[in-house]
């Protein structure tokens, strides 16, 4: 025995014996290690579309799909780890309309069994439409400053061009450029802003917009209100002078300023000086600003006077007492005479149901009316043949209000009132 193990074909044979022993067994382990039942999933794989893309739209194919695949365990190793393979959806044989198709993998060994998630997916393929929209600028009215509005937003290109399905570009309902900023904005800017196209339902549309930002150019103002234009005389004219009316061209004025003083102006008056006038024609007037007020649209009107002027003498040229005649100042033959009138009452015409009035100057609402005619029509004139009255039909809210005195005589008497204008307090009944 120990003869046999010395000689070198024994050893030869063991050795070899060993080696097949060893070879067998590393076999077998690799095998079990790299053949069977191994499973894997591949996530978020692109899929590939094939169609007209110059002439169509095709909607329904999701971007990423997952993958499952099994096999031998080498295979879906190496498959994962190269990701050699494509998922594509052919849809160039396809017509218009809907379709259920399934999605199909290739350079995948067969070998392998393949589940793809979804199968088959449902894909709508459409006219591809190209169309001109107009872009509608917005900003959040929240952010501006106390008392500042938007005055005008103007977008630059004031149009973009939409291209998508068909379906989808007849769904548009809003195309919107929506720009933002810190709160309390009180100046105008301009602002880059992406283009949103949206549905009637404000859900964003899947679309090409070209180009898919503007700019939007915002103006923002102070708060304003337009306001009537009301003229108001001041003072008395000569008495050889009766105003007729009093106009301008301009009927309202806008003011600009805090909303807490402005809602309280409902009217603003323009006082007209007719203490100068001599005859009709035009008066420049200083437009004064309210308190509070920041900014006028108007500064300065034209006024336009109408005015009659009397042949009679004027009072300057008359000197007589009171009901008495002056028999040196004769006039065609006739004496001039003047007769005054104490505690005249001043009528309220024209003021709205809904208000009461009380006067603040003069406090009692009596004036004195001095009446200057021939001897003849004095000796008549009896103080119920004139009517001393304000008219407050233009009053519209509550407030003090100055208003002009006029009167109502017979003809050829000329007369004067100790207070051309008086102040009303107007307060809600």
């Amino acid at each position: 025995m120990d003869k046999l193990m010395d000689t070198p074909w024994f050893l030869r044979l063991t050795a070899l014996f060993l080696a097949i022993v060893m070879f067998v067994s590393v076999k077998m382990s690799v095998e079990n290690n790299t053949v069977g039942d191994a499973q894997d999933v591949i996530r978020d794989i692109p899929v590939d579309v094939f169609y007209d893309n110059e002439n169509l739209v095709v909607t329904g194919v999701p971007e990423k799909v997952d993958m499952t695949i099994d096999g031998p365990a080498n295979m879906v190793q190496s498959t994962k780890l190269l990701k050699d393979f494509t998922l594509k959806v052919d849809l160039r044989d396809l017509p218009l309309g809907r379709h259920t198709v399934r999605i199909k993998s290739e350079n995948i060994s067969e070998k392998l069994r393949v589940r793809i998630d979804p199968a088959t997916i449902d894909v709508v393929i459409e006219e591809k439409i190209t169309q001109t929209f107009r872009v509608d600028p917005e900003l959040n009215e929240r952010l501006l400053a106390e008392d500042f509005h938007v005055g005008k937003m103007d977008v630059i290109p004031q149009t973009i061009e939409v291209t998508g399905a068909k379906s989808v570009i007849e769904a548009i309902s809003f195309v919107k450029a929506s720009v933002t900023g810190e709160k309390g904005i009180n100046k105008s800017f301009e602002q880059k802003a992406r283009v949103r196209v949206l549905d009637r339902d404000l859900t964003k549309l899947n679309v090409t917009i070209v180009p898919e930002q503007v700019t939007v150019k915002v103006e923002v103002a102070e708060y304003y209100k337009e306001v009537p234009l009301v003229l108001k005389g001041r003072g008395v004219p000569s008495a050889d002078v009766t105003i007729d009316s009093i106009t301008a061209e301009e009927k309202t004025i806008r003011l600009s300023g805090p909303r807490k003083v402005l809602d309280l102006i409902s009217e603003f008056s323009a006082d007209v000086d007719v203490s100068e006038v001599k005859g009709p024609g035009t008066l420049d007037v200083e437009l004064k600003k309210p308190k509070g007020v920041s900014q006028m649209s108007l500064n300065k009107i034209k006024v336009k006077i109408e005015a009659t002027v009397s042949d009679t003498v004027s009072d300057s040229d008359v000197s007589v007492d009171i009901e008495e005649t002056n028999p040196d100042m004769p006039v065609d033959g006739e004496q001039i005479a003047t007769k005054e009138f104490q505690n005249v009452p001043i009528v309220v015409k024209g003021l709205d149901e809904k208000f009461n009035s009380s006067f603040m100057k003069p406090t009692d609402g009596l004036v004195v009316l001095t009446v200057t005619a021939e001897q003849t029509v004095i000796d008549a004139l009896k103080q119920s043949d004139f009517m001393v009255y304000i008219d407050a039909s233009g009053t519209m809210d509550e407030g003090e209000k100055v208003l002009l005195v006029s009167v109502e005589g017979p003809p050829d008497v000329r007369w004067k009132l100790s207070d051309g204008e008086v102040t009303m307090q107007i307060e809600l009944a």
